[in-house]
């Protein structure tokens, strides 16, 4: 928690993926008077919109140009966000910087996607670099507890959120996914490597196929972190394209941890789930 430690530089640096959330912290910084440096992952990052940003591009193994740059930037504390597909090891153009900690990083990858970026972390760690995570940053883009649409789950979707979140509880220790959608009381599927936009594909595809037979409109996408996950890294995260891809699953609405949740672009969000009907509930 931001209380227990010391205060924050002047500059911070993110290493941004993709998506719109690397751009929400760094405008939530610079309002609190701290310099973003956003070190732009090639491929992942959104030129576009990094453009508008004191930036530097990178690709994913360039370890080595890394660190110098964020001495050079006198970047100590360091945020990881946004999106991005976990690469082969034999897709990284590894610089020497990364070479000389090769077993490091062979460490870090053999494992799920939490263990690779807490090992990946302690890399930084070891170089005098500080790790942390949104909450200490830019908690203002955190869930916060209770409904924010207009629409409220009913008795027996808090029975299914239950459900969901004892399931996602016991998966924890496979590493394979944070969200599963539960549907009047049945399990009917659980997100994997594919992210939570393929795992409502999926579940619009089972409406489409018939193997759905629930009505339109009940069921809940539940999302919460990994029992034990570094909260540092890869917290579950909430968008309007959330609420895009339950409109065309034609479920009830999404069930969050609250203050373990990221929040993109909170006001399109709301106001799309108030116009689908939705709900949006952020649980302890």
């Amino acid at each position: 928690m931001t209380e227990s430690l010391p205060p924050l530089g002047s500059r911070i640096g993110i290493i941004a993926g993709g998506g719109t959330l690397p751009f929400a912290v760094a405008d939530s910084l610079a309002a609190r008077g701290v310099t973003p440096v956003l070190f732009a992952l090639k491929g992942a990052c959104d030129a576009g919109r990094v453009a508008n940003y004191r930036h530097h591009w990178l690709g994913l193994g360039a370890f080595g140009k890394l660190l110098g740059l964020l001495r050079a930037e006198q970047c100590r504390d360091l945020v990881f966000i946004g999106s991005l597909v976990r690469p082969s090891l034999t897709e990284l153009r590894l610089d020497w910087g990364a070479l000389k900690v090769l077993p490091t990083i062979l460490a870090a990858y053999r494992g799920g996607d939490d263990h690779l970026l807490t090992g990946i972390g302690s890399l930084f760690e070891r170089h005098g670099f500080r790790l942390l995570g949104l909450q200490d940053v830019a908690r203002d883009l955190l869930m916060p507890e209770g409904c924010l649409s207009r629409t409220a789950p009913d008795a027996a979707v808090q029975t299914d959120i239950a459900k969901g979140r004892a399931l996602l509880t016991a998966l924890s220790p496979f590493d394979i996914g944070q969200g599963c959608v539960v549907i009047e009381g049945h399990v009917v599927a659980v997100e994997d490597t594919g992210g939570t936009d393929e795992l409502l594909r999926r579940i619009a595809q089972l409406r489409t196929n018939g193997r759905i037979s629930a009505k339109p409109g009940r069921g809940v996408l539940v999302k919460a972190p990994k029992a034990g996950q570094d909260l540092r890294f890869d917290l579950p995260a909430l968008g309007p394209q959330t609420i895009a891809g339950l409109v065309a699953a034609q479920l009830g609405g999404v069930a969050v941890v609250a203050g373990h949740t990221v929040v993109a672009e909170p006001q399109a969000m709301i106001e799309a789930a108030d116009k689908a009907g939705l709900f949006v509930v952020g649980t302890r």
